[in-house]
């Protein structure tokens, strides 16, 4: 199954600044199959290391963190000739051996010329605990997100859809296939981008199946924080994970304690939400408090928005027979409105935006607000074909932004300085143009 980060890979590998790299992602999103594919793909040989299997592996950096010892041993212990450039070592699960993480930074300092991949589906929650020495400024970074809807067309066999649907948002010209990747697009909204979900779907077609296997998913998080938190925490988070459903699908999609609990209050839930986040579990959305460049200085803290970092489990949380998103006619406007918002986050997050929303006060409210083309952009989502809105025009009137974005299941358009961009389109949108 292509994945995308691969193309990051490979800069990172032929990259004069190179440093050992981390990447960071929830479970089961393909982090150990993008790696050892990279591996394979463009060195003689991968050596393997998983940290939460082979306990021999932690003795190797007890003793010191020189990298020409560490690499003399891992050498010995998989049998196998590591060479400068032409090896790529893989520590998987690393966060499970707080002294390899600290290694990376003497491997940058000392030995930089071999090619060094973590990753680990808890590692930013791992780095948080506070004990762990960071190697801060030794490492590059990247964050893998589940398959976007980008790569579930290329895993469904239409790569040359992908190219026909970026040469119609070039132009900004009604797309002929429009139906046809609408159709896509509810499917994944079904599917999701869990790479094993994907695969079950692709080989069976069976959706009963498919919710199966994302409750599965669904389960290990909950007893991801059973292990890896305080008995406190473990309770907090699980109870912040069981209402992010009850979040979304209020009037108003700001995250509320109350909806927790009567007497929850941000204090007590804090740390809960943080670890969240930090395994990559939620996707948090900042309220701005004005639309204007760079958004970072006009970010509330007090004010965010939560979602499900895969839409997959959203719909499956709902409850929602997989026919009626296929076929959306009887769904409330709601319903699709929950799907699409969250659907659009994930997306966003995985094409590297920040998220963020902007309102005024109750009278007005921009789903996401974007940096692009050195300016800020409202961005409106829209499930269905009525585009109608006076929140976008409020914004327009109060901050005149180059353009503004205007997502639902319309057709391409550009008219007033609106771009119309339909759902299944929104891979096309960068940090940069």
């Amino acid at each position: 199954m292509k994945r995308l980060i691969e193309q990051r890979l490979n800069e990172w590998r032929n990259s004069a600044s190179r440093k050992p790299l981390l990447i960071y992602g929830a479970r089961q999103i393909g982090k150990t199959y993008s790696m050892l594919a990279f591996g394979k793909e463009y060195y003689a040989n991968t050596v393997y290391c998983n940290f939460e299997v082979a306990a021999d592996l932690h003795t190797i950096f007890e003793r010191d963190l020189d990298p020409e010892r560490i690499v003399a041993a891992i050498s010995a212990m998989y049998n196998t000739q590591i060479t400068k450039g032409d090896t790529l070592i893989v520590f998987d699960e690393i966060q499970t051996c707080e002294r390899a993480l600290t290694s990376l930074k003497y491997f940058q300092e000392q030995a930089n010329d071999y090619h060094i991949v973590a990753a680990g589906s808890l590692l930013g929650l791992a780095v948080n605990r506070g004990h762990y020495s960071f190697p801060v400024g030794k490492v590059d970074m990247l964050t893998m997100y589940p398959l976007t809807f980008e790569e579930f067309l290329l895993a469904t066999g239409n790569e040359q859809l992908i190219s026909l649907i970026k040469e119609a948002y070039a132009e900004f010209s009604p797309f002929a296939l429009h139906e046809k990747a609408m159709d896509l697009y509810r499917i994944y909204l079904v599917v999701g981008g869990y790479p094993a979900v994907v695969q079950t779907y692709l080989d069976s077609g069976d959706f009963n199946v498919v919710r199966a296997q994302q409750s599965s998913i669904s389960d290990a998080y909950i007893a991801d924080m059973a292990k890896y938190t305080t008995p406190s925490d473990m309770i907090k988070s699980i109870e912040v994970y069981n209402s992010l459903f009850a979040q979304l699908s209020k009037e108003n999609t700001k995250f509320q304690y109350s909806v927790i609990g009567s007497k929850a209050r941000a204090k007590d839930y804090e740390t809960a939400l943080a670890w969240l986040k930090s395994a990559n579990v939620i996707l948090r959305c900042q309220r701005v408090t004005e639309g204007k460049y760079p958004l970072s200085l006009y970010e509330d803290r007090t004010s965010f928005k939560v979602y499900y970092s895969d839409v997959g489990l959203l719909t499956m949380r709902m409850a929602i027979a997989p026919n009626a998103i296929l076929q959306p006619y009887n769904l409330s406007d709601k319903a699709r409105g929950m799907m699409a918002e969250s659907y659009v986050a994930e997306q966003l997050a995985a094409n590297g935006f920040p998220l963020h929303y902007w309102t005024s006060g109750n009278s007005a409210e921009i789903d996401f607000v974007i940096q692009q083309d050195d300016c800020s952009v409202p961005v409106e989502v829209k499930s269905s074909d009525n585009v109608k809105a006076k929140s976008l025009q409020t914004y327009i009137k109060n901050y005149s932004p180059k353009y503004s974005v205007r997502i639902s299941a319309k057709n391409f358009g550009n008219e007033n300085g609106i771009r119309s961009i339909p759902l299944y389109a929104i891979f096309c949108l960068r940090p940069e143009i």
